[in-house]
């Protein structure tokens, strides 16, 4: 385990990063090295300059070589140390990874320090990630921290030796099946992350780092279109709707509507694709630009405005304003007939407020799909000729 993570309020524990956890490996390897034996913790200094202690939960020395000309042992050529991820209370699929480095002496490289990718770290396979394709997923970030805590734990090793370094994770390719990795084409492993060191309890900055890494992926291949939808569900029927779309193209925003879309303006995305369903619909309709449930709160008065505007009865349309959510608006709606018309005016709604917000930087396309994702419910597009954009769904 590592060192303990510290209390957070109600409860929550934060934790360490990946990329924390494998410099903290690293470290104890280069330890292991300079020393003749694995230690049982070891401090690591963290990207945000604050010294941790880790425990090592396992390493091994390899050696001692045979450097002189007289074939005398002289000292190690490799170890290798693992540190236990604790993410402390955030629901990590990392949670509980083996960081595993392997630290090998290189005899004719002084004062290099190589970093490299073992089994468990993905590949980086498209561009747009800030990373050499071919590479390692290892971070910008957490491979200075990495090669800065090798350096100084090597100390005098490095005047006439350089240091390979193997960062891996047991199982990391079953680990990166449950990140967004695939899609952002690293395969074969999970990504060494961490800009601070420390894991927020259900922080929101990793997912929204990751829905703008996403939209740089697909800027970088060339993609002017760009799909945001705001779970798996709508995903999944956008994509049936329009298949001829590549997959790097879909980037699951979640709640991050903000994020999202200033980073299609930045990269000069010219076409963008909204999928939801009615709930985040009404929200971003409304201007919220981040829709998670704690930090916006569905305009009750605008869905009753939207519901009159449809010919809803007065008597409804007061139930919609006293209600919680704008499912029981919608659900009011079909009960009605009206669910076409609700849906489509809160769709123009919800163009008419980004182009307020981002004048002329993009054409825009919502299609907004049923409970299930399985049904169109409602399509508006601010192009004058919507078939300029991706095609109709199927």
């Amino acid at each position: 385990m590592a060192a303990e993570p510290s209390r957070k309020r109600r409860g929550l524990r934060t934790g360490f990063t990946t990329g924390a956890c494998a410099a903290a490996a690293a470290r104890a390897a280069v330890e292991a090295l300079v020393t003749g034996r694995v230690p049982e913790s070891v401090d690591c200094l963290l990207p945000n300059g604050q010294r941790v202690r880790f425990t090592v939960s396992e390493g091994r020395l390899d050696g001692p070589g045979a450097d002189d000309s007289e074939g005398r042992p002289t000292s190690p050529v490799a170890a290798r140390a693992v540190v236990i991820k604790d993410a402390g209370d955030d629901p990590d699929c990392t949670h509980g990874a083996h960081l595993t480095a392997e630290v090998r002496v290189l005899r004719n490289a002084p004062g290099e320090v190589r970093l490299r990718g073992g089994p468990g770290i993905g590949t980086v396979t498209q561009p747009g990630l800030g990373l050499e394709v071919g590479g390692p997923a290892i971070n910008p970030v957490p491979r200075g921290n990495i090669t800065a805590n090798v350096r100084a734990a090597a100390g005098a090793l490095l005047a006439d030796r350089g240091l390979e370094v193997t960062i891996s994770v047991p199982g990391g390719e079953a680990m990166a099946r449950k990140t967004l990795n695939p899609r952002l084409g690293i395969l074969g492993g999970i990504s060494i992350l961490g800009t601070t060191g420390i894991v927020r309890p259900y922080s929101t900055a990793a997912f929204r780092a990751s829905v703008v890494q996403g939209i740089e992926v697909a800027a970088a291949q060339g993609q002017d279109t760009i799909v945001l939808t705001t779970g798996g569900r709508t995903e999944k029927f956008v994509m049936r709707a329009l298949p001829a779309l590549p997959p790097v193209c879909f980037v699951q925003m979640g709640d991050f509507t903000g994020a999202a879309l200033d980073a299609a303006v930045r990269l000069g995305i010219r076409q963008v694709v909204i999928g939801c369903m009615v709930g985040k619909l009404a929200k971003m309709a409304q201007g919220e630009t981040m829709t998670h449930a704690r930090r916006a709160e569905v305009d009750r008065d605008l869905l009753a405005a939207v519901a009159r505007d449809c010919g809803a009865p007065t008597a409804v349309c007061a139930d919609i304003r006293r209600a919680e959510t704008a499912r029981y608006a919608a659900e009011r709606l079909a009960e009605l007939g009206l669910a076409g018309a609700f849906h489509q005016a809160l769709a123009r709604r919800l163009i008419a407020t980004l182009a307020a917000r981002y004048p002329n930087r993009f054409d825009l396309r919502v299609l907004v799909c049923d409970f299930e994702g399985e049904r169109l419910l409602a399509e508006a597009s601010s192009a004058p000729h919507p078939d300029i954009l991706v095609g109709r769904p199927a």
